[in-house]
């Protein structure tokens, strides 16, 4: 594994906030990505007294060689999570709240459902809570999209992850046009805003980079995120490159160029990240 820069390295932070979303989660029964992706902004984000819920379980039906999260059999759903995650958000006092998800290719509508109950139980406590949701592509299943539209959360969030020439080999099970056509679904069928992200360092050029947001712009995506890649074990995909301070800036001025005019893009900016600022 390549040694990591000093810009990539955090802090641990150990205070009574993290403490406190530590034990909400825990008595609720809950998963998060920060936990099972091993965010680099985990601390910062508990101290701050949030946190990214991760639904439908902690195992993945599909095999991304960069993710953390295990791939496993799955467990059946939790028919509580929904009813648990508004407390959590309540407990929190959330006012804007990110949920996303394993993928569950095992499900009839990939978990849409699911997703939309979350929705509509936290839109119970208070219709004035934003809700960012980052989705699977729910294998493009009949009417999951429609189910999310119809549950209308304020941000709907696909990731891409990577450039078109690594797609296949970051995620294997996934397909690069299908994501394209997600974002566009929504974009097309909604007011909803889309948002979208990639992870740098994977062995793409930056000519590869440029030719995915200029297909992002093409679906209307609204908001995009661009960040590192950091190789959670010797397991996963090796890191090719870790890009400096300076290229950041360059991908800054790119997606100004394509029209991207809303984005976070830095070192450790992950999809939910000061997902607030941005919507």
């Amino acid at each position: 594994m390549r040694r990591l820069p000093d810009y990539l390295k955090r802090n641990i932070i150990d205070d009574e906030n993290t403490k406190n979303v530590r034990r909400i989660l825990k008595t609720k029964h809950l998963n998060t990505v920060c936990d099972g992706a091993r965010c680099p902004n985990k601390n910062e984000c508990y101290g701050h007294n949030t946190a990214t819920f991760l639904i439908m379980g902690n195992v993945c039906t599909r095999n991304c060689k960069y993710c953390n999260i295990s791939t496993a059999k799955p467990e059946p759903l939790d028919k509580d999570e929904p009813k648990h995650i508004a407390e959590a958000v309540k407990e929190l006092g959330l006012k804007y709240v990110v949920i996303t998800s394993v993928t569950r290719d095992d499900l009839i509508d990939g978990g849409a459902e699911h997703f939309a109950e979350c929705i509509r139980e936290i839109r119970k406590l208070s219709s004035d809570i934003k809700i960012e949701i980052l989705t699977p592509d729910f294998l493009r299943k009949d009417g999951a999209l429609d189910i999310i539209i119809e549950a209308h959360p304020d941000v709907f969030n696909h990731n891409i992850e990577t450039t078109r020439n690594i797609f296949k080999t970051a995620r294997p099970l996934g397909n690069y046009n299908r994501s394209l056509e997600v974002l566009k679904y929504i974009k097309d069928n909604s007011d909803i805003k889309t948002k979208s992200g990639l992870m740098v360092g994977l062995g793409e050029t930056m000519e590869d980079i440029e030719n995915t947001l200029v297909d992002l712009k093409s679906t209307g995506c609204d908001i995009l995120t661009i960040g590192q890649y950091i190789q959670p074990s010797k397991q996963h995909l090796e890191v090719s490159k870790y890009y400096t301070l300076e290229e950041f800036e360059d991908l800054k001025k790119l997606a100004e160029k394509i029209g991207l005019k809303k984005y976070q893009i830095g070192p450790l900016v992950r999809s939910s990240y000061n997902a607030m600022l941005l919507s």
